[in-house]
């Protein structure tokens, strides 16, 4: 049957189950970085893939995925360090740093005309992805798991009210920077597949079509995984009929989505 003929490729069914894997991961991350108001500073994370990998080509580091990771973690947590110490507002501190980090990327890697070597990340190619690099995937959701498992009530708490959290002896500074660090790994690791101008809309989109909609925490999480995986699996299989890119496909389709989801909400006062 023509509708299921991507069975037959293997790439086609890696990136299915990459899909499987990572808009869980967006759909949960997302949730918690809309409710924090962190949508620009996971932005600027995946901006830094760039000096990550400039980083790796100075130091000579054969795997550039290595050095942006260590990047976007030491990235993420200066940015928490600075933001809580400065009077500036967060958003003018993020965009100092994301400015800087993007044109000392682009200056690197442009050197002697080689950065058409690293345009692909730009937009990705989740059809790419092996076998070996989704078991990376699932370990990075079994980490989020339980972390969402026995760290998700106070990073709620620490969001809602910082004293109220200190005072049952939540460490709001520890629980900041694991949450940041662990945004880092995900953006840093899903980014080549997903690709650095479009990563921060799949985090994004899904959660704020959840919130349009959702009456409690418990579908706002439930709508945002069930929106991420959605698109993304309709996004990938489109893509593929229709021969255009796979990630600018899901996040059209993650957009359509809010904008139903908005005007649901609008319409029965949620």
């Amino acid at each position: 049957m023509e509708w299921f003929s991507w069975l037959q490729y293997d790439f086609m069914k890696y990136a299915v189950l990459a899909i499987l894997v990572i808009t869980p991961l967006f759909g949960f991350m997302g949730t918690m970085i809309v409710n924090r108001k962190m949508a620009f500073f996971s932005d600027a994370l995946g901006h830094s893939a760039l000096t990550g990998i400039a980083v790796g080509v100075v130091l000579g580091v054969n795997n550039t995925s290595i050095s942006m990771v260590i990047f976007a973690v030491i990235f993420a947590l200066l940015l928490n360090q600075i933001s809580s110490r400065v009077s500036a507002s967060t958003d003018t501190v993020i965009s100092v740093f994301s400015s800087c980090s993007i044109a000392l990327g682009l200056a690197i890697l442009s050197r002697g005309g080689n950065f058409s070597k690293y345009s692909g990340i730009l937009v990705g190619d989740i059809l790419s992805i092996t076998p070996e690099e989704l078991w990376y995937l699932a370990g990075i959701l079994a980490v989020v798991a339980v972390f969402w498992l026995f760290g998700f009530n106070k990073l709620l708490a620490v969001s809602l009210n910082r004293t109220l959290a200190k005072s049952r002896h939540i460490s709001a500074g520890w629980m900041e920077n694991l949450f940041a660090v662990l945004t880092a790994l995900i953006v840093m690791v899903s980014i080549k597949w997903i690709g650095i101008l479009i990563i921060n809309a799949l985090l994004i989109l899904p959660a704020a079509s959840s919130a349009n909609i959702s009456e409690n925490m418990r579908e706002y999480h439930f709508f945002a995984v069930l929106f991420s995986m959605f698109s993304g699996i309709l996004g990938i299989l489109v893509s593929y009929y229709v021969n255009v890119a796979t990630g600018p496909t899901i996040v059209i389709l993650a957009s359509i989505i809010y904008f139903m989801t908005y005007w649901w909400g609008r319409r029965n006062n949620l």
